[in-house]
């Protein structure tokens, strides 16, 4: 039953007591989430993903739909990734202040699973990652959220409080910045 019901839904039953309706919604986005930490702040992202729940966790109590859930959970995400940069002394300026920004594939499957085609899976792997990593800090949230979330580009740049045009300019920047990075892997 609890598949059936909207996020929001969900959300506002955990509100109310039901300690169900949280289960669900962890098990449908812990993953997007973690992704999403994961590829932000590599070696916190254990730490800040428990501080995210903890915040949802925290936040039932008040908690009206105003947006979508998935909104609003990343909003939070968003926010403890910016208090995370500050406390390690990082110029929050400097990671989202692209120049770029002010003008206005998944993997074949391998024919077999020998040790060549593994091998060669891995590294395509750690090439996307290294791809992904060299995005400015910018780019690589709004392609993030765009790829793990599902959400609009106007959900975007609510949770990462920029416009809709900024939020749709770093997305196309990201994608071909990766479409260059990875060009030789086809």
């Amino acid at each position: 039953m609890e598949e059936l019901r909207t996020d929001e839904a969900l959300m506002l039953a955990y509100r109310d007591g039901e300690a169900a309706a949280f289960d669900a919604l962890y098990g449908r986005w812990r993953g997007r989430l973690y992704r999403y930490l994961a590829h932000q702040a590599r070696g916190m992202a254990d730490e800040l993903f428990q501080d995210v729940w903890l915040r949802v966790v925290g936040a039932r109590h008040n908690y009206e739909v105003t947006a979508k859930f998935s909104t609003w959970l990343f909003r939070i995400a968003h926010n403890r990734l910016i208090d995370h940069y500050r406390s390690q002394g990082r110029d929050i300026v400097e990671l989202y202040d692209d120049p770029e920004d002010d003008s206005a594939e998944s993997l074949p499957a391998p024919a077999q699973d020998m040790p060549v085609a593994m091998l060669e899976r891995r590294q395509t792997a750690q090439r996307i990652l290294d791809a992904l990593a060299e995005l400015p800090e910018a780019q690589r949230e709004v392609f993030l959220l765009t790829e793990e979330s599902d959400m609009s580009l106007a959900e975007i740049a609510q949770i990462t409080g920029v416009g809709q045009e900024t939020a749709k300019s770093r997305l196309r920047y990201a994608i071909s910045r990766l479409r260059q990075a990875l060009a030789g892997l086809r």
